[in-house]
């Protein structure tokens, strides 16, 4: 009985030690296991990025890993599992309860014109979204909304097909000509301007919380502009003259990078022990606009973003790295950053000009350090700035000069946001 006792008692002792064992096999092999080397197949600029398993990422915007890559991507779709819904074969023809009618709209007219994207017909989807509204296309009523380069299919009710064919004839009718438009960039550390000019301000309304918006006729805004440069601690950010294809987009972008160590990783081998992992932070503005003419070529719709970035400081935090041969102490950086946005649509007549004021915040354009290397005040520059965007149509670009001004230095635009 006595040696029976002792069996079962040693039995106990095993079996956590075993399974904690297996655990920790299990846990090294799937650590260990090494990501799929497939051949990837050729991608094109449009299409998502494709992870090393031939999954596709999700879109720019998502959550990003430690590792530096976005989300992980859904599970590859298994097109003969056996589904759990009921799912039936639809009718032969399209339903139109709602008399919805199928239309083809040919906007060859202006995507053979425009040469700044190889996708323009994504411009006049994205219009008609913005006009119509998302929910209009996904209700209980069936609808449909699709385009190539050669025609815009659509199927829904006639109201909805008069609001389609009106946002249509504005990209077709105006043929795709580019505009001009003036856009300056200016900041100002103080906004006690607006005692001055406030006369002459006509407020226009704006959704976006701190953001103040108004309309200026061109002569005030001349002046205006001019008044804030003679500003001790105003400062006009170089933007040139946007030739911009009508409905397209043109981005503007002044940013300089700032690198850091944010983590280390232990290596546990040999000196010093650890590996850095470095990272970049983007300080600056990313202006991007979009405008839409109406037909009469007298109003300006656009849709105008507007993203700053600064880092204030960087936070240190000292890491204790220890290792075979020392016993050392290893700084790492957390940026504390200030920011501000702007996502707004503006309608305004294009014998006014637009301005914008984001409220005061980060400066666009972070200022650079004296001779000293601290902040004096008074003297160092302010990392608080009000920014404000004049915006001013010049019309057509047949009508325009097409050489580049003295001083004016090209600049480089994305396609599309």
């Amino acid at each position: 009985m006595f040696f029976r006792r002792i069996v079962i008692g040693c039995s106990l002792l095993l079996v956590p030690t075993f399974a904690f064992a297996q655990g920790r096999r299990d846990t090294s092999a799937l650590a260990s296991t090494p990501p799929a080397t497939d051949a990837r197949p050729a991608q094109d600029d449009n299409a998502s990025p494709v992870a090393s398993d031939g999954q596709k990422w999700r879109p720019a915007g998502s959550p990003r890993t430690a590792d530096g890559r976005a989300g992980l991507s859904s599970p590859a779709i298994n097109v003969d599992r056996q589904t759990i819904a009921r799912v039936t074969k639809g009718p032969d023809t399209l339903p139109n309860d709602a008399g919805q009618e199928w239309r083809d709209y040919d906007i060859s007219p202006y995507t053979t014109r425009v040469t700044s994207t190889n996708k323009p017909e994504r411009a006049i989807v994205d219009w008609i979204l913005r006009e119509t509204g998302y929910e209009a296309w996904h209700g209980e009523q069936l609808a449909m909304l699709s385009a190539d380069h050669q025609r815009l299919r659509v199927y829904h009710t006639p109201e909805m097909h008069a609001v389609v064919s009106e946002m249509v004839d504005r990209f077709v009718n105006t043929e795709a000509e580019s505009q001009a438009f003036g856009m300056r960039v200016i900041t100002v550390d103080n906004p006690n301007w607006r005692s001055v000019s406030h006369r002459s301000l006509h407020p226009v309304a704006v959704q976006s919380q701190g953001v103040q918006a108004w309309l200026l006729a061109k002569e005030d805004a001349a002046l205006l502009a001019a008044d804030l440069r003679k500003r001790i601690n105003s400062q006009e950010h170089s933007t040139p003259h946007l030739l911009v294809n009508n409905g397209q987009s043109r981005q503007i972008a002044n940013t300089r990078t700032r690198n850091y160590i944010r983590d280390l990783t232990m290596t546990g081998v040999g000196h010093p022990g650890f590996q850095p992992q470095t990272a970049q932070f983007n300080e600056g503005f990313n202006l991007e606009f979009s405008p839409l003419l109406s037909l009469d070529g007298k109003v300006v719709d656009a849709i105008i973003r507007c993203e700053v970035d600064m880092v204030e400081k960087m936070l240190p935090v000292m890491i204790d790295v220890t290792t075979p041969i020392a016993r050392q102490r290893q700084r790492i950086d957390v940026p504390q950053a200030i920011s501000s946005r702007l996502h707004e649509r503006f309608r305004w007549p294009v014998d006014q000009v637009l301005l914008i004021s984001l409220g005061v915040g980060p400066a666009p354009v972070p200022p650079a350090n004296n001779a000293l290397g601290v902040n004096v005040p008074l003297i160092s520059p302010s990392t608080r700035t009000e920014l404000l965007v004049f915006i001013e149509s010049k019309g057509k670009l047949n009508a325009q000069p097409t050489a580049l001004q003295p001083g004016q230095t090209p600049s480089s635009f994305r396609n599309r946001y």
